[in-house]
């Protein structure tokens, strides 16, 4: 049978222009499935002795390449990912470098990606990122509550998504790209590498910055309004707010952290970002009850857990005494896309269009403005932190789309690791592990 099943991809391969990865089957455009030549031989050798009858001309999906760098990661050490995967730089200008790719670090299983679960992202402005848009247009829509009068985009899977401003290269626009690509990016433009965790799910938008670059309050309470109405009729699940509203009187009553908790009754999680300031200070909404809370965490840029060590992230507590964060997640060495058409992208792509030599002023210049590739940075703050956790929530969904909130919210904390020596009310209940919080989820359904 499994040689039958193996004949008829075969067939599919040859006769449309999508095909299935001979390895695990999955539909995707023949481009991404023929790019295995950039891999080593050691990456290659895996793929070859772990799937019968497979070759490298067969081509393979980015999370079959990924599985089998996670093996190599599990079995050899963390010198050998690097050699995997990095052993061609500064040979060739276009290979990755730099950081790990977020579904290695964070252990991630390679075939649950978010597919069928939507996410909403509020935060400053977006731009329609090609790892969000190829080959298939992911953006469900996009909403701009930067005043009384909300505006609304609504695309479909094979759109190509525009909307007001969206070619503006503004700095606005740079924030909510790599926080919504960090937890839902395929890596279009990197071999499928340096994708999010729930690099299937669909995306909602929510622009909130106002016309004097300002994000108020009101705008926050506005984008959690608008997600009530419409989050149903658009299979919204999880919510990520990378933003810090303004300081309030009390937090008594308050209605960000109210609207959220309707959220959270309504059946969405809701994970908010806690702020990199290092204070024992916290503004909604990451002092709402309802909310996942996530702190920072530098685990630098190796796969061994011992390494870990907290990020300056705010901490401090919410209504009821509730201790924040609840969890931590990385905030640096996160890997996010360069924001297409800017002097960055440009000045990247110059960088990486020759040989790039160890401690020439070429390569020193790469690592000063933390490029990985000529379209990808690796990024730091708590902003970064709390959209993989909401991608992590998302594959737990694509699992078991019978969880609620509360389970999922349980099962993120009964599954993360404290860090030994730092105290609880900065860390919470630890580092999250999206291996092991979808094992739980696996074995319970």
């Amino acid at each position: 049978m499994a040689d039958l099943i193996k004949l008829n991809v075969r067939d599919l391969a040859a006769t449309t222009e999508t095909a299935a990865c001979l390895i695990c089957g999955r539909i995707h455009t023949r481009t991404i499935l023929q790019e295995t030549d950039w891999l080593t031989d050691q990456v290659l050798d895996r793929m070859t002795a772990d799937n019968s009858g497979w070759t490298p001309d067969d081509g393979a999906c980015p999370a079959c390449v990924q599985k089998a760098l996670l093996t190599i990661l599990l079995e050899r050490g963390e010198s050998a990912m690097q050699s995997a995967i990095q052993l061609t730089w500064p040979l060739d200008a276009e290979a990755a470098f730099g950081a790990l790719p977020t579904p290695l670090r964070m252990r991630a299983h390679p075939h649950y990606t978010g597919k069928g679960v939507t996410i909403a992202f509020v935060d400053s402005g977006f731009y329609p990122h090609p790892d969000l848009i190829h080959p298939t247009n992911r953006i469900k829509a996009w909403v701009d509550v930067g005043s009384e009068q909300v505006e609304t985009a609504y695309f479909t899977p094979d759109q190509v998504p525009t909307w007001r401003g969206w070619d503006a290269a503004m700095p606005s626009q740079w924030h909510g790209t790599m926080t919504s690509t960090a937890a839902a990016g395929n890596g279009y433009r990197g071999h499928g590498l340096y994708r999010g965790i729930a690099s299937d799910a669909d995306l909602i938008l929510i622009q909130t910055i106002d016309a004097r670059g300002a994000i108020p309050n009101e705008n926050i309470l506005r984008a959690l309004n608008w997600l009530e109405e419409h989050a149903h009729s658009l299979g919204v699940r999880v919510v990520n707010l990378s933003l810090g509203g303004d300081p309030v009187d009390t937090l008594d009553d308050n209605p960000i952290d109210a609207a959220i908790g309707r959220l959270f009754n309504a059946g969405i999680a809701v994970t908010v970002a806690a702020g990199n300031g290092g204070e024992r200070q916290l503004y909604p909404p990451a002092t709402a009850p309802s909310a996942l809370t996530v702190g920072g965490v530098d685990d630098g840029n190796v796969f061994d857990r011992g390494a870990l060590s907290l990020w300056h992230s705010n901490y401090g507590v919410g209504i009821g005494g509730v201790i924040k964060p609840e969890v931590v997640a990385p905030s640096i060495w996160v890997v996010a896309p360069v924001l297409p058409g800017t002097d960055v992208e440009r000045e990247a792509i110059e960088l990486f269009s020759k040989r790039v030599y160890h401690d020439s002023p070429r390569a020193q210049a790469i690592t000063e403005r933390k490029l990985v590739t000529p379209y990808y940075q690796h990024v730091d703050g708590t902003s970064f932190a709390a959209p993989i956790v909401a991608s992590v929530i998302a594959t737990m969904i694509e699992a078991d789309p019978a969880l609620s909130p509360r389970q999922l919210v349980d099962t993120i904390i009964a599954t993360a690791e404290r860090i030994p020596g730092v105290p609880v009310y900065r860390q919470g209940y630890g580092v999250i592990n999206a291996g092991a919080a979808l094992r739980m989820v696996l074995d319970e359904r």
